[in-house]
């Protein structure tokens, strides 16, 4: 299977002949027939275009609570899809072999943005999720896979590192609904030894999506042994949440487990998620969770001004529901930040594989 040379937009040539990608602080500066860190990204024909449009590693419909978001249309299945690539390095990285993939056959599906807009609707899906690999890098796919899933009125979740310059990232979160941004820590020394990356450029997508779009944000850090949990780390973390972002984000807080090149690195104790959840519940985080650990506390929403449960969860499982049809709780009536309906969906935990026949 050939690639789809798809153009893009966010790129310049240079003096010396190399064109320069603009998508992202890698700025990668490329010579004809290079492909950019990404791997999906490439100079051909003097243009940046991307490899993979139209492209995936596969289609799964999933409980809305495993991208993860808690405050986001609760209980409702949302189709799930990446492609190849990713322009981070992580070293604990947890879906490497689609992140980390050179192999076009990797990619097995083909869809057309009409065809995977249709197929959510036709499965009862509100809402479409760009996952598994970083949404940053096929760009010009998922915003238009957003356009056409907003004329069925269809929902889009970006899950995303939020490692993107200011141009695109306007673009790009103008076609989302939902963000969940991994926050995979909280020092620029974590970000350029394990990820390759820098800090600051997520903290400036952090801002942005809050400040200057209505996009509902929810933040997931992966707390890995001796690397970003430290209490010291976690008590800057959350401050600046709650400083910048304001209380009422909500704050994940996962396991790590071995995987891709940090197999040596132990599994996450089940109380340094515990420690990091009443850490960001003190410093005034009011939705804050813990995941990828069985946690039925922890996994639950709570009114944050007179502690009854909103909503419980069991895994992905919803075991209670105690909002009103205004989303505010049945106690005391405060409001419940997020986006929710007068009644919750009931998805469960099904995890369901889609085949999409449509070619572009």
């Amino acid at each position: 299977m050939q690639p789809q040379y798809h153009p893009t937009k966010y790129w310049h040539k240079l003096d010396d002949g190399r064109i320069q990608c603009d998508l992202c602080p890698r700025f990668c500066k490329l010579h004809a027939g290079q492909q950019g860190l990404c791997f999906v990204r490439a100079n051909y024909n003097e243009q940046i275009v991307s490899t993979t449009y139209g492209r995936s590693s596969g289609f799964c419909i999933d409980p809305i609570e495993k991208k993860p978001l808690n405050h986001f249309l609760p209980g409702t299945p949302v189709l799930s899809f990446g492609t190849a690539g990713c322009n981070l390095a992580c070293k604990f990285c947890q879906n490497w072999d689609m992140s980390k993939s050179r192999e076009m056959d990797t990619l097995a599906d083909q869809a057309s943005p009409q065809a995977i807009a249709l197929t959510a609707a036709e499965n009862g899906c509100r809402s479409v999720a760009y996952t598994y690999n970083d949404p940053v890098i096929f760009h010009e796919y998922a915003i238009d896979v957003a356009a056409a899933c907003r004329e069925k009125n269809i929902k889009s979740v970006a899950v995303t590192a939020g490692y993107m310059c200011a141009e695109p990232r306007k673009e790009f979160f103008a076609a989302m609904d939902a963000a969940n941004v991994d926050l995979k820590a909280f020092t620029e020394e974590f970000y350029w030894k394990i990820t390759g990356g820098h800090l600051q450029p997520v903290l400036d997508t952090l801002l942005y999506i809050k400040h200057e779009t209505n996009v509902w944000l929810e933040l997931t850090t992966l707390l890995i042994p001796d690397k970003n949990d430290s209490s010291e780390e976690l008590e800057a973390m959350t401050e600046w949440v709650v400083r910048e972002l304001g209380p009422d984000v909500p704050m994940h807080f996962t396991a790590f487990h071995p995987d891709w090149k940090m197999l040596d690195v132990p599994a996450t104790p089940f109380n340094t998620l515990t420690r990091a959840r009443e850490i960001a519940l003190k410093n005034g985080v009011r939705y804050a969770y813990t995941g990828n650990v069985h946690d039925k506390g922890g996994e639950s929403t709570y009114c944050h001004q007179c502690g009854q449960r909103l909503i419980g969860r069991d895994w992905y499982v919803l075991s209670e529901w105690n909002l009103d049809a205004q989303g505010g709780c049945t106690v005391c009536g405060t409001t419940c930040a997020g986006l929710f309906e007068a009644n919750p969906g009931a998805w469960g935990a099904r995890r369901l594989p889609v085949r999409i026949a449509a070619a572009l």
